[in-house]
């Protein structure tokens, strides 16, 4: 009961909060809607990157596989740094420049049209039937394991589940469908904050509790009983072989912080080019000490459980939360997970309202639509995308290297073709639009073909590698036979203020030097 009071309180404190900070915003224009009013700040857009980042997928997901695996899944996260360092540098004062609302908005300017709109559909496709529904299905386990809904409602497990992803998705869709991108934003940094501050709780008090008092003694005995889970350094035959670093991880990471839409569109709302580069490098920074909170509470619990949950790695996390946190932190704790559930939900639907209505309707279907008429499109999407998602959602169970291994093996289908004419329309002035669009779906096929229905042997980041390299073949060769039409050049709209900020190549350089000496200390083992 006590847990349930706090859930209530924390959520209710964190929706009171958005709605008086949005009172008197105007969210009937396309970009007080869409992007925030372009008023967004370093310290909101971090928050709400972070957490639009990090949500159950990770949380329940990650664990699950550090509790398996071990570190080597740190990949995922500390090169992530790196890639925010480009976006903070280069691709994001390009962006402001012209002034984008949408991703896609680049590939028509570089490009055509067809590109653009062919981009956006793969990208409504990407997020409903691959992102929304496992984040919806991650964060019920999470919130059906601490408060035992079935038990509550007196159903099976799978219906609790379900009530609990309906629940979880029709407030989610509020935020989004009602506030935009500030509403989402907002909420996003309380919750993205509280995450913080939860998430480090979890291994502290648990170490804590091992080690008598002494968390240090507590992680030397976390490390002693099992030194393999802490070394970096993956094998060829492990769910993450250090080699994909150089090969397919990279351009995933490029795309995921530089080119997504669902990502970059918190620093596309920001109020100045120094705002959006604090932000940017600000979330590298969180990036580098997420792996506290998404993978050392895993290997914490190997410490507590054993293999006893190799079959089921992705109730690990819940199962370790009941354990350790005090009653009465436990519904705090709740909260702030179903506020990273709700943040990555709304942050997607609100980018694929978003991309659908400029991208889509109002290029197609009404060229002359007013602002609040396409603000309206826009709600109407996320409704719709919010339902189908609900539908899908209990589809994704059961998957054999757990949820976090199934999002990203499925983010490949889209990700890769989309960053492989992304870099080529920033870096290859000689790829012309039909040897972009060609790339697209060779790419698409290529990997469809080799990771679901021919099973290649190969880890499926070597094959982003060896995709993002057939994609460049094919564009150049097409391009040959269709040259470019126009030349491309970058205009600046002076929508906002362009004058960088001054730490951000000292902060930049910091970040790779720590995420390389992650990979020198703790690769030794």
């Amino acid at each position: 009961m006590y847990t349930a009071i706090t859930f209530i309180a924390f959520t209710a404190f964190v929706a009171i909060y958005s709605w008086y900070k949005l009172r008197k915003e105007n969210l009937t224009s396309q970009d007080g809607y869409f992007l925030g009013g372009r008023s967004l700040t370093g310290v909101v857009i971090a928050g709400s990157m972070l957490l639009t980042n990090i949500s159950t997928e990770h949380l329940i997901g990650m664990n699950g596989s550090s509790y398996k695996n071990g570190f080597i899944i740190i990949a995922w996260e500390v090169t992530s740094a790196l890639a925010l360092v480009a976006a903070a540098i280069y691709f994001v004062p390009k962006y402001l420049k012209m002034g984008l609302t949408t991703i896609p908005q680049f590939l028509e300017e570089r490009f055509d049209g067809t590109t653009r709109t062919l981009v956006a559909l793969f990208l409504m496709i990407s997020f409903v039937v691959t992102l929304l529904p496992i984040v919806l299905y991650t964060g019920a386990i999470n919130l059906e394991s601490i408060f035992n809904i079935s038990e509550v409602f007196g159903v099976t497990k799978e219906k609790g589940l379900w009530l609990t992803v309906v629940g979880v998705g029709l407030l989610g869709s509020i935020y989004a469908i009602f506030g935009g991108l500030k509403a989402v934003a907002i909420s996003d940094t309380i919750n993205g904050y509280g995450l913080l501050i939860g998430g480090l709780a979890i291994p502290l008090i648990a170490l804590v509790s091992i080690g008598d008092g002494n968390p240090l003694s507590g992680l030397v005995k976390v490390y002693e009983h099992a030194p393999e889970k802490f070394n970096v350094i993956g094998a060829k035959d492990s769910v993450l072989p250090f080699e994909v670093l150089f090969t397919g991880l990279i351009i995933n990471q490029l795309y995921f912080w530089s080119m997504n839409q669902t990502i970059i569109q918190r620093a596309l709302g920001a109020k100045n080019l120094v705002e959006a580069q604090k932000g940017l490098l600000f979330t590298g920074v969180l990036k580098i000490l997420v792996p506290i909170i998404i993978i050392l509470p895993g290997v914490i619990a190997f410490y507590y459980y054993g293999d006893s949950f190799y079959d089921k790695q992705d109730m690990i996390y819940p199962e370790l939360i009941k354990k350790v946190l005090p009653v009465g932190l436990v519904g705090i704790f709740a909260a702030i997970v179903m506020g990273a559930v709700l943040s990555t939900f709304n942050s997607v639907l609100n980018s694929a309202a978003t991309i659908f209505s400029i991208d889509v309707y109002k290029r197609h279907i009404n060229k002359n639509i007013s602002d609040s008429k396409l603000v309206k499109i826009g709600k109407l999407t996320s409704t719709i995308l919010a339902i189908f998602a609900i539908l899908v959602a209990p589809m994704v169970a059961n998957a054999p290297d757990g949820l976090y291994q199934l999002l990203q093996q499925l983010n490949g289908i889209f990700f890769i073709p989309i960053a492989s004419i992304m870099l080529a329309g920033f870096f290859l002035k000689k790829i012309s639009a039909t040897g972009a669009k060609a790339a697209l779906v060779v790419g698409l096929s290529f990997y469809i073909l080799c990771t679901f229905i021919f099973k290649v042997d190969i880890h499926f980041v070597h094959i982003w590698g060896i995709e993002f390299l057939l994609n460049l073949a094919v564009m150049f060769g097409i391009s040959y036979f269709f040259p470019v039409s126009k030349e491309f050049k970058i205009k600046d709209l002076h929508i906002l203020e362009m004058k960088p900020w001054k730490y951000a190549k000292t902060m930049s350089i910091a970040l790779c030097i720590i995420t390389i000496l992650i990979y020198i200390l703790l690769g030794t083992n």
